[in-house]
């Protein structure tokens, strides 16, 4: 699949860092290899020595005096090459990419270490997009999403959305706007969109997920005008209804789909580890985009989380990611509750498939703004309102969004019981 389409001017510039490249390459050499090339520091002058890590199962995991020596040095941009392969493998195990291992041919599939999945989403759209360009979405849209999408000019095309996230049939119609196919000299072929921007579970901030169904509906559309799918998939082990369903990644036969993957919300959010998977040519210039930046993720982070993973093993992991996946569905049986208790007849909502949110829509009320950012906060009582969800100037919205990751069951309850308060007393004034 040719990427040319995709790629902005700023990505079709850069170019491969000489000294990165060595970096790489001194990694493959033999112990015999003598290097006066790279600007590494001596890592003998570096103060630590070796770290070990108490699990809550009372385990510990131990980072050896050479595993620390070579983690506190630079690294090759792609991550920390055990950790990569350990990932490469649950990404062909879990997803099982179609165009990763085709017989006799090279692998068409790579996979890069990233600072959170965020950080990769921000370096991938720095590299796809250009002002002006529309990007199919979803509204409401995660914030982060905005954010980083809005400065670069993207223009937010809304696909509407429901209890199962997005719409199949309103983004075929949207899309018939435009030809099958770019076509040369076209006078709308600049315009046309080349980016879908999609979190297929446990969508912040609705909480919802894309079917199987949906899913093959949206990339047979993605197939027949030619976008790439960014799979932005944090709440991927979130999912509440097993088996989890597939992803994108998982029925990509063409190289269309970026997976953006993070281990913030099963291990650690400051840790700051995530991972992108995708096209080879694709990661080319992710990889060039980082080399000019932040070189590569922490290595003594990368190192914390291979050897919890070495230490557990794929199904170990899976196994934590399955307890994980249990207790927020737990606190988001609470929060439901607490809705059915003290909100009937004055807000809407769909039970969430996965994530951490909870996305309400207050009746009688225009714009939750004011009622959210300051009548709560007198309450003592916090939510996000809808506008933070939305792209588009001055956009009202009647919707706020609910966490139930943190509050205690009695905080759930007692946050309801003062958002319904807060409700009654401004549809009372009305």
């Amino acid at each position: 699949m040719p990427y040319v389409r995709f790629l902005n001017a700023v990505a079709k510039a850069r170019r491969p860092s000489p000294i990165r490249q060595l970096t790489e390459l001194l990694q493959k050499s033999p112990p015999t290899m003598i290097s006066m090339a790279t600007g590494m520091p001596n890592a003998e002058q570096f103060p630590f020595h070796e770290a070990s890590f108490t699990l809550k199962d009372g385990n510990k995991v131990h980072i050896s005096p050479s595993e620390m020596k070579n983690c506190l040095q630079y690294q090759a941009t792609p991550g920390l090459p055990e950790l990569r392969s350990w990932l490469k493998t649950m990404q062909k195990t879990i997803h099982n990419p179609p165009t990763w291992d085709l017989s006799g041919r090279p692998e068409q599939m790579d996979l890069m270490i990233t600072t959170g999945s965020q950080h990769g989403m921000a370096t991938v759209c720095d590299m796809l997009v250009t002002h002006g360009d529309k990007v199919l979405t979803a509204n409401p849209l995660y914030s982060g999403t905005i954010a980083i999408m809005k400065p670069l000019g993207a223009k937010f095309i809304d696909i509407k959305t429901d209890a199962h996230g997005i719409i199949p049939e309103h983004l075929s119609e949207v899309m018939s706007a435009w030809p099958d196919k770019e076509q040369p000299h076209h006078s709308d072929s600049v315009n046309i969109p080349k980016l879908l921007y999609c979190v297929p579970n446990g969508d912040n901030p609705t909480g919802a997920g894309l079917t199987y169904e949906r899913k093959a509906k949206i990339y047979a559309i993605a197939r027949r005008y030619n976008l790439l799918i960014l799979e932005d998939d944090p709440y991927y082990f979130l999912q509440f209804n097993k088996p989890r369903g597939r992803s994108f990644l998982s029925m990509d036969v063409d190289g269309r789909v970026l997976r953006f993957d993070s281990f913030s919300k099963m291990l650690s959010a400051g840790i700051r580890v995530g991972f992108v998977t995708g096209p080879k040519a694709l990661l080319e210039k992710v990889n060039y985009n980082l080399q000019a930046s932040v070189l590569h993720t922490s290595a003594v982070s990368q190192m914390i989380v291979y050897k919890l993973l070495e230490h557990w093993g794929l199904e170990e992991f899976l196994r934590h990611t399955e307890e994980v996946s249990d207790f927020y569905q737990g606190r988001k049986d609470v929060l439901l509750a607490a809705a059915n208790e003290h909100l009937q007849g004055l807000a809407e909502w769909h039970e969430p498939s996965g994530g951490m949110f909870f996305w309400l829509k207050l009746l009688g009320i225009k714009d939750s703004h004011d009622l959210i950012m300051n009548k709560a906060r007198e309450k003592e009582v916090l939510f996000v309102p809808g506008s933070a969800f939305t792209a588009h100037k001055d956009e009202k919205s009647q919707y706020v969004r609910a966490c139930y990751s943190l509050a205690t069951d009695e905080q759930m309850f007692e946050g309801m019981r003062r958002l319904a308060e807060l409700i009654k007393e401004h549809q009372g004034k009305l």
